[in-house]
């Protein structure tokens, strides 16, 4: 049962796209277990660059089934022009299943989320206002609907009506929005039914008797480690489970089943909206990772920030997912520096703390400690295997290897498909 899970380890945008891409030519099923079109993927095909947002990154190899797993939320518009974009360019996106227990997106629920954020103010999350979050309230306070909800028109009515019971209320008292009508998001949300029918099917099914007959499935993570609703830096987090126990529950796999868990980490760290962040810079070495990375995301066009590499939450996405490998990604934005600043420890009220403080206030006071490593100024990008990287280049991913807990078995040192280096196999 050779089933991977594989997430970011850091606050997302780490290169998952990339490394599911790799793999991707390789296994049978990917799917994409939670999140919504609020996380991008960038995955560079040829001189052909890519961006998906709610698509599992396996739709680009051939032979690959993709897969959207019972714990996504899904917005049918974007799912629709997502597609049409592949298929115009040549791209076969015909074998994509789609779980009818997956929840959708309704206008309602991105209406919530902008007019909300807005009203927080100073307080606002940085939530991409996509409906991602109210989806996700709907689907935990029973009043969600569902995929399969589009081919029962009474029970679909029912269960606007229901939702909407309370959040006309709540746009018409507190924001002075007015109502949504019922009949108005019914007749939407039915036009989809027709063109998504094709693509639904009870995937938790397909998934556990792939995995019985030996195929290969890679369960593919949105966002991060550290923007996990259990895990991440809460309140500044997603509305569901990108770490590895949401694989089990976002596609309906249980946990006996996974056989390797794989966590991409960047060389450096980034992370876009509001949060505490201990290692971001706010100088000329800041806006140089921004520059050479192109650290502007996927799905938002934000800049990310951006900041020195972090070992005590690669430690700590080590603990929580069980990691068994990493995948390190963007080494080559670091050539050219003299120095390398890694974060190793935090200093919290004058004390040297090793691990993730679970206090939220801590964390939101935690000063970096920092360990300065050599760094390198040969171009590293045609580099083929670990050998062939500068010396200081092969220190670097050694010493982070040895203070995040687990092995480092590719690295990417280019943005291209074949600008990796592949140390142990995943499969």
């Amino acid at each position: 049962m050779p089933a991977l899970v594989l997430l970011g380890a850091q606050w997302g945008d780490e290169g998952k796209g990339k490394a599911t891409d790799l793999l991707g030519g390789s296994v049978d099923y990917v799917v994409r277990y939670q999140g919504g079109n609020n996380a991008g993927h960038t995955v560079v095909v040829g001189d052909q660059k890519y961006a998906l947002h709610l698509l599992p990154s396996g739709i680009l190899s051939p032979g690959c089934t993709p897969v959207i797993g019972n714990g996504v939320v899904v917005d049918p518009s974007v799912l629709f022009s997502e597609l049409s974009g592949l298929n115009e360019r040549g791209v076969d996106t015909s074998k994509l299943l789609i779980s009818g227990n997956a929840h959708i997106i309704t206008p309602y629920n991105v209406t919530v989320d902008k007019v909300t954020e807005r009203f927080l103010g100073k307080r606002k999350i940085g939530t991409t206002g996509r409906g991602i979050g109210p989806t996700y309230a709907d689907k935990i306070n029973r009043v969600g609907i569902r995929v399969q909800d589009l081919y029962d028109e009474s029970i679909l009515t029912q269960k606007v009506e229901a939702a909407l019971d309370a959040k006309n209320q709540m746009l018409t008292k507190l924001y002075n929005r007015r109502a949504i009508a019922t009949g108005q998001v019914v007749e939407e949300l039915l036009g989809y039914a027709e063109k998504l029918a094709p693509y639904v099917a009870d995937t938790v099914l397909v998934l556990n008797q792939a995995l019985d007959d030996d195929k290969v499935v890679l369960f593919e993570g949105g966002q991060g480690t550290l923007l996990d609703i259990d895990h991440g830096t809460y309140p500044f987090v997603t509305s569901s489970n990108p770490t590895a126990g949401g694989a089990c529950t976002g596609a309906g796999v249980g946990p006996t089943k996974i056989s390797r868990v794989i966590g991409i980490l960047k060389a450096y760290t980034t992370r876009v909206g509001a949060g505490p962040f201990p290692t971001e810079l706010f100088d000329e070495d800041g806006e140089a990772l921004r520059r050479i990375g192109g650290e502007r995301g996927v799905t938002t066009g934000r800049d990310r920030r951006c900041g020195w590499f972090d070992a005590v939450i690669a430690r700590y996405a080590t603990r929580v997912n069980g990691l068994t490998d990493f995948f390190l990604t963007k080494l080559d934005v670091l050539t050219g520096w003299e120095q390398i600043p890694v974060c190793v420890a935090y200093e919290i009220d004058g004390k040297r703390v090793e691990e993730l403080p679970y206090s939220q206030s801590d964390f939101h006071h935690a000063k970096p400690v920092y360990e300065m490593l050599p760094g390198w100024s040969e171009d590293i990008s045609k580099a083929k295997s670990f050998s062939e990287l500068p010396k200081n280049a092969q220190a670097y991913v050694k010493a982070l290897e040895e203070m995040s807990g687990a092995p480092i078995s590719a690295i990417g040192v280019g943005p291209g498909r074949d600008e990796t280096i592949e140390i142990n196999s995943f499969l």
